[in-house]
């Protein structure tokens, strides 16, 4: 007999929109990349393109129909990155997403990340191709996180890992 509990709803979104082609074909591709699921939270890398591996802990409770809500998380050590290894940037856009003053860097300040869109109703016109979207999944957030961290305006963290 299994004791495994079974999985809820939220869950089931999540591995279903973990297992449809546009997540496949960018794992496949290296974009990024399922680490590990403990639910209600996940652990995905998205790939900068210097090579280096950047971990988000999301929260996918809800999942879809809330948003999730991620943070950059150190996976071997099991605690959130420290900002020194954060990606940088060299005065745009991704110093506007990865900012260790928003919320005490517990999330990234995306208008698809569930505890940054709160109070940000003008994100609704002024980026309304980032304002998350159910039927896209977590892959709309992933490309997002990716498409920043090979830009032009990315540079890796001040400091790497031991």
């Amino acid at each position: 007999m299994s004791t495994a509990v079974p999985a809820g709803p939220d869950e089931r979104a999540l591995r279903a929109d973990l297992a449809r082609p546009a997540f496949r074909l960018a794992q496949s591709e290296g974009r990024f990349r399922l680490i590990s699921i403990t639910w209600p939270i996940v652990l995905l890398g998205v790939s900068a393109i210097d090579g280096q591996e950047y971990v988000l802990k999301f929260d996918c409770s809800g999942y879809p129909s809330l948003a999730p809500t991620a943070c950059p998380w150190d996976a071997e050590s099991n605690v959130p990155l420290p900002f020194g290894r954060w990606p940088r940037s060299k005065g745009g856009r991704v110093a506007a997403v990865f900012r260790p003053d928003w919320k005490g860097g517990s999330a990234l300040y995306l208008p698809c990340d569930r505890v940054s869109r709160e109070g940000h109703d003008n994100w609704r016109t002024e980026t309304p191709t980032m304002i998350w979207r159910p039927e896209r999944g977590i892959t709309q957030y992933l490309e997002i996180v990716h498409e920043l961290l090979n830009c032009g305006d990315y540079q890796p963290a001040a400091c790497s890992a031991a």
